[in-house]
């Protein structure tokens, strides 16, 4: 069962998660927020976040995405981030960090709030850069529980490009305005910002690789990849396409890390094109 919610100040609201039992964080504390609960007997699409991003900090694309899609939404900060339980300090991210999200963290909240079996066998997961890593882990975790995927920007490997340009960010984070600016989001934007900037440029995360986990996704699966994304290569994309055959690309001009920013007329476009096709042919 859901625990009581309570109303946050961005008129999101909040639910606890019960983590496996081998897990030390015990409960946690999730912000999330629902799009078009009106539209009841509507597929639900779920949106992933970013490395540093929040339900916030999606601001009103995924609303206008769901209008588009005649959907359900679901946005929620992660662990660590927007208005959710905070990352300790002295915790730092395990390589495998993406994998528990998809595995464990996303799982519990689909239980805290009910979203049952059937639900889920009808639903998108959207996610944008880790979140889309996580996506992709999720679709190859759950392979037979999902309508279907999108992944823009996502992550599969580690980039030198990837390396460079978050060391960059470390320095307009201390250095810049960029802290300030992020503060608006995050409860705790010390927790949010190093959290994830640490385990991304730590010496073990160089060997992170999830492309042999490609090889479960059996959804539809739609990839985006901007030309100008400082973050990571069409190389990406490209081998999701290698590993799981039924995935399309979408590589989008005059774009860079943030389809959603950058151009979400083309994105918005390619999205609601696949997932209208797809839900048609299943009958959704």
């Amino acid at each position: 069962m859901a625990e009581p919610v309570t109303t946050l100040r961005d008129a999101s609201q909040s639910a606890s998660i019960a983590l496996p039992a081998n897990d030390q964080r015990g409960a946690l504390t999730i912000e999330y927020r629902w799009l078009n609960p009106r539209f009841a007997d509507a597929p639900l699409a779920v949106f992933l976040h970013e490395g540093l991003g929040s339900v916030a900090m999606w601001k009103d694309w995924p609303q206008t995405l769901c209008d588009r899609l005649g959907m359900r939404g679901l946005v929620y900060s992660r662990p660590g981030y927007g208005r959710s339980t905070p990352r300790p300090h002295d915790a730092k991210l395990a390589v495998d960090f993406m994998s528990v999200q998809a595995r464990d963290v996303l799982p519990a909240l689909l239980d805290a709030l009910e979203v049952n079996a059937a639900e889920r066998k009808r639903m998108w997961l959207i996610g944008h850069s880790d979140g889309g890593s996580i996506t992709l882990l999720y679709a190859a975790a759950f392979p037979n529980s999902l309508a279907g995927a999108v992944a823009i920007a996502p992550h599969v490997f580690v980039e030198d490009i990837s390396v460079a340009s978050i060391a960059e960010a470390k320095t307009a984070y201390e250095e810049s305005d960029l802290r300030a600016k992020l503060a608006r989001h995050h409860d705790d934007v010390d927790s949010a910002f190093y959290g994830w900037n640490d385990v991304w440029l730590s010496d073990a995360f160089r060997s992170w690789n999830i492309v042999d986990e490609l090889d479960c996704i059996r959804c539809p699966l739609l990839a985006v990849q901007g030309y100008d994304d400082h973050y990571g290569s069409m190389a990406q994309i490209d081998t999701i396409a290698q590993r799981a055959s039924q995935t399309e690309l979408a590589k989008l001009d005059r774009c860079g890390h943030s389809p959603h920013r950058d151009a979400p007329d083309a994105l918005n476009d390619a999205i609601v094109a696949f997932i209208g096709k797809h839900n048609a042919s299943a009958g959704i």
